[in-house]
This record gives structure tokens, C-alpha cells and sequence, in this order.
């Protein structure tokens, strides 16, 4: 079974409008009847519907108006944009139970005394708080800081050990880059 495009009136309205197809190709593209691209020719149907350009929505080429225009005979073909996304990079948010969302804190001064080169933004985007959550933490100014348990995060299931490392390495990384601009300012003096 063929697909009517995208606005199947709209579209029909624009071809009418804009092209010298017939009636014939424009009503087997939109799958409508005939007697009703005649009657949007006429002005007497789908009066106050804005024309939808099919070239710009994707689903027609110049080309192929064109070669349809100077034969007749010849049906338009849809272009169908088949779009495969790939569900192994596609990042979702996982859901975390109520039990575990008074864990992040936890989770957040765990990250903040064993891996104290994270910065405050990672910590926050990997373990789901805000980044002033995270600060106060660190700085012990956080509302509940006394009832804290520094808990291992991976262990508790907030994210895998591999986002760990990832987050680690590229701590490790901004390390390197900022020490190695720190000397080449004091070269530079």
C-alpha cells in the first residue's frame, strides 16, 4: 500500500498552485478524489487551507515534479525518509525508586572523599543532584550534612561502574590540560 504525504489537502492546494501536473498525478499522490483537486483548482474546496510545499517537508523532489510534469502518464513518487536510530547510544533517563533518591546526597559525599578530583558538576550530572547540592556538600554547608553517609553509589545501582571511570578519566584529563597551561604561563613570564 502507497503513503499519502504529510497534510494530504495542504499539499494537493500547493501542486495546484505552484505546479502543471494533472489532476489525475495530483490526486493519486494525495490520495485524494479527483473531482477534489479539480474543486481546489476552482477555488470551490479547501478554501482558506494554506498550500504545504512537499519540496521543503522532504516528501518530493524538483526532479521528480518536473519529470512528472513533462509526462503525463507518469505517477509522483513519495520520498519516504527512513530514519534508524540506534538504540545503544540513545541515552535515557533511568528511573530511580523513591528509596534510592535519599541515597544521591549520600552518593554525592562518597564521590566527594574518594574521588576528590571530580568537580562539582560531574559529581551532580552523574549522581542526578544540583550542582549547589553538590557545593554545599563539599563545603559541609548542606542542610543535612550531619545525617550524611558517605555510600558507594555504584553499589546502591545510581550508575554503572563505567560512568565512574569515564568521569574519572576526564577529571584526570582537565588535570593534565590545566597543569600543563599553568607552565607554559610560567614560561611565558
Amino acid at each position: 500500500m502507497s503513503r499519502a504525504p504529510l497534510m494530504p489537502m495542504a499539499t494537493a492546494v500547493w501542486l495546484v498552485e505552484n505546479t502543471s501536473l494533472s489532476f489525475k498525478q495530483i490526486s493519486e499522490f494525495c490520495k485524494l478524489h479527483e473531482v477534489e483537486i479539480q474543486g481546489i483548482a476552482d477555488g470551490e474546496v479547501a478554501k482558506g487551507i494554506v498550500g504545504y510545499n512537499p519540496i521543503i517537508a522532504g516528501q518530493l523532489s524538483k526532479e521528480e515534479i518536473a519529470l512528472s510534469s513533462t509526462d503525463p502518464n507518469r505517477a509522483l513518487n513519495l520520498l519516504v525518509n527512513e530514519v534508524e536510530i540506534d538504540s545503544e547510544n540513545k541515552k535515557s533517563k533511568k528511573y530511580i525508586p523513591l528509596s534510592k533518591r535519599q541515597d544521591k546526597p549520600d552518593s554525592a559525599l562518597w564521590l566527594i572523599k574518594q574521588h576528590p578530583i571530580l568537580k562539582d558538576s560531574q559529581i551532580a550530572k552523574i549522581v542526578g543532584i544540583t550542582k549547589n547540592s553538590v557545593t554545599a556538600i563539599r563545603n559541609k554547608s548542606y542542610w543535612n550534612y550531619n545525617n550524611l553517609n558517605p555510600k558507594d553509589p555504584v553499589a546502591m545501582g545510581l550508575f554503572s561502574q563505567k560512568d565512574l571511570i569515564n568521569n574519572i578519566e576526564k577529571a584526570e584529563r582537565r588535570i593534565i590540560k590545566e597543569k600543563k597551561e599553568k607552565e607554559k604561563l610560567q614560561l611565558n613570564k
